[in-house]
């Protein structure tokens, strides 16, 4: 048995992987003709453009992930199907129930690796993506990025900025103070600060060092502000899109936002998404089955094909539009998320009921 569930599993990857590779670089061509209509704004150059989509590659796989189990669970078993391999498998007492389990099980570790990638790959570098770019085209200067943010200098001091967030909000900022002599005073770190449109920074959470003769001294600070820093409209090209945000990122800086009273449809609407997705590829690849299992007369694997990317299509679009109804109306995240969802699921065991 479970030479057959290897069998089915390395079918629906590799089905899964022809189809990210197709759809991948077809929207990859298409981010990088819109990059290229920037080329010549500030320093931002041919190399850029191909840089950033480059960057943001693992996001698009990430975003195509639930029509890629959907078609690749059609391609790979559609194969099996084709000839005749599942057949010989019902016929040896094999179900269709167990063969769900077996591709679901592959799909789980697909699962699991799309949530690490996340939390903790795809957020670092579409973070640093977006900054490079938009340091390019504005052509600023005095500020160097990195992929932990970016670095200014103010005065004798050193800023270290993580996020910059919508509504004039940074997150994760280190200020490194010197002394006459160049050497490292203090150490700051804030959680969050406000910006204001004067150049002021009211930095909060602050734990400071003060390095001295007698040792170092750490102290709580609630609040603090920094004069003639940037403005609101300085860094407003830094901003980050609540989309290349990881889950944890969101909520702490949804919390945030709320405590200001701020509008967080947006970061909710996000959060959510990503929360669904490993359940919305699992969901598609249950839907793909009766794909797979319907009749057999006339149905081709590129019929079956065709049919899945038609409903994978469908339920894209249905999915963006309940999302902006959503943030339109004021609806909560989790309905607008777990609708498409519920559905997606409510279709596919009753067309697996039908199966014969």
């Amino acid at each position: 048995m479970r030479t057959l569930d290897r069998y089915l599993g390395i079918n629906f990857i590799q089905g899964l992987l022809l189809v990210i590779l197709v759809l991948v670089s077809l929207f990859s061509f298409l981010e990088l003709v819109i990059q290229l209509d920037d080329v010549g704004k500030g320093n931002y150059q041919a190399l850029e453009a191909f840089v950033f989509v480059g960057l943001t590659l693992p996001k698009r796989i990430i975003d195509m992930l639930p029509i890629s189990a959907l078609l690749g669970s059609i391609i790979g078993l559609g194969m099996l199907a084709e000839r005749g391999e599942l057949l010989a498998m019902r016929a040896a007492g094999l179900s269709v129930s167990r063969i769900c389990v077996s591709v679901l099980a592959a799909a789980g570790l697909l699962m699991v690796a799309s949530a690490a990638l996340t939390q903790f790959v795809v957020p670092q570098l579409e973070q640093y993506a977006h900054g490079r770019r938009s340091l390019a085209v504005s052509g600023s200067s005095g500020i160097t990025l990195t992929q932990q943010g970016f670095w200014a200098r103010h005065g004798s001091s050193f800023i270290r900025v993580g996020i910059i967030l919508s509504g004039g909000l940074a997150a994760d900022v280190d200020i490194y103070e010197r002394n006459q002599d160049g050497l490292l005073r203090a150490f700051i770190h804030a959680g969050e600060a406000d910006i204001h449109q004067d150049g002021r920074w009211t930095l909060k959470d602050i734990y400071k060092k003060v390095i001295e003769e007698q040792g170092i001294s750490t102290e709580y600070l609630p609040s603090l502000t920094i004069d003639s820093f940037f403005n609101k409209d300085q860094v407003s090209v830094f901003e980050l899109p609540p989309e290349s945000l990881s889950p944890s990122h969101l909520y702490l800086y949804i919390k945030a936002l709320r405590e200001r009273g701020q509008n967080v449809d947006n970061y909710n609407l996000a959060l959510w998404q990503k929360l669904v997705m490993p359940l919305t590829t699992a969901a598609m690849v249950l839907l793909a089955l009766p794909f797979v299992f319907g009749p057999p007369r006339g149905r081709t694997v590129g019929f079956r094909i065709t049919m899945g990317a038609m409903v994978g299509i469908g339920f894209y679009l249905a999915n963006q539009i309940i999302g902006y109804l959503g943030l339109l109306f004021e609806l909560p995240a989790p309905l607008t998320t777990l609708t498409p969802l519920a559905l997606i699921l409510g279709i596919a065991i009753w067309r697996l009921r039908q199966a014969p």
